[in-house]
């Protein structure tokens, strides 16, 4: 890793720790990096931090080292519309669409971009205790000794003490039920204090709706909580491609017509099949 990239980490890594707060604060977030190590960074003291933790640290926070350009398609800027919109004045909506369509680096520029932007990458093997000690860790919070019941008091006093905090739980499909009924939980205690998005495949909307049909428990209370409404994102257009192409160097109309049928309006195949062609042209 050379200097600019180090340089580069470190910028990154100062603005996270003024998002959180502090640097013990940035610290408690970050997996096995302490609060020594995080001044070493920001105090050019490179000399004590080995290549191994700067690759952990820059994966922790977001920093990419390849070229890869981003650009707004039209469903990064619903999100955008939608998250401000929920920050600002602490409302609570669930989005879904595609996969492959760029809701998750839509979420990660946001919650990059602003104060008391609190996003969880959801996953299958969470348990309740677990889901909390991730929601107190993104927002720096020592959970050491809490229980379940004492993890959720110090989410809520923490963020009613804020002003228009946002918890953003990216891929809420895979949330088992235990955890999903967290949800209800938050929006009970913060309510008009705290905004909430739930962003998901459309599996999410037909969970919910199956579960509303049969009575399933916890499931009308989350849909009224969403106001009874999933916001459907459009999908990638031939634009938001072709777009993507020109941003990353591929600017033939043939080209870009090879991404395109080759694509499936999958954002990860765009990526790959650029690469592939710029991999050729070289």
């Amino acid at each position: 890793m050379n200097t600019a990239q180090k340089e580069q980490i470190a910028e990154k890594l100062q603005d996270y720790c003024d998002r959180m707060g502090s640097q013990n604060k940035a610290a408690l977030t970050l997996k096995d990096v302490s609060p020594a190590t995080i001044n070493h960074v920001l105090n050019r003291k490179w000399d004590l931090i080995k290549e191994t933790m700067w690759r952990h640290i820059g994966a922790q926070i977001g920093y990419q080292a390849s070229p890869w350009v981003t650009v707004d398609t039209g469903d990064s800027r619903i999100l955008n519309h939608l998250l401000t919109d929920a920050s600002q004045n602490s409302l609570v909506f669930a989005v879904v669409g595609d996969a492959g369509t760029g809701k998750t680096a839509a979420l990660k520029r946001f919650a990059e971009d602003n104060k008391k932007v609190y996003l969880l990458q959801c996953n299958e093997f969470w348990n309740r205790k677990y889901f909390l000690q991730e929601l107190l860790s993104s927002m720096g919070r020592d959970y050491s000794g809490y229980t379940v019941g004492e993890m959720m008091h110090e989410i809520v006093v923490t963020l009613k003490k804020q002003e228009r905090p946002l918890i953003i739980l990216d891929e809420a499909d895979k949330l088992t039920d235990q955890v999903l009924y967290f949800f209800i939980t938050l929006y009970n205690k913060l309510e008009d204090h705290c905004g909430i998005v739930l962003c998901a495949t459309n599996h999410l909307a037909k969970r919910i709706n199956r579960g509303r049909k049969l009575n399933k428990k916890g499931y009308n209370e989350i849909y009224s909580r969403i106001g009874r409404k999933f916001i459907e994102l459009q999908g990638i257009r031939t634009h938001d491609v072709s777009a993507i192409c020109v941003a990353n160097g591929i600017t033939e109309q043939k080209q870009i017509k090879e991404v395109l049928e080759d694509c499936e309006w999958d954002l990860r195949r765009v990526k790959r099949k650029i690469h592939a062609l710029k991999a050729a042209i070289v």
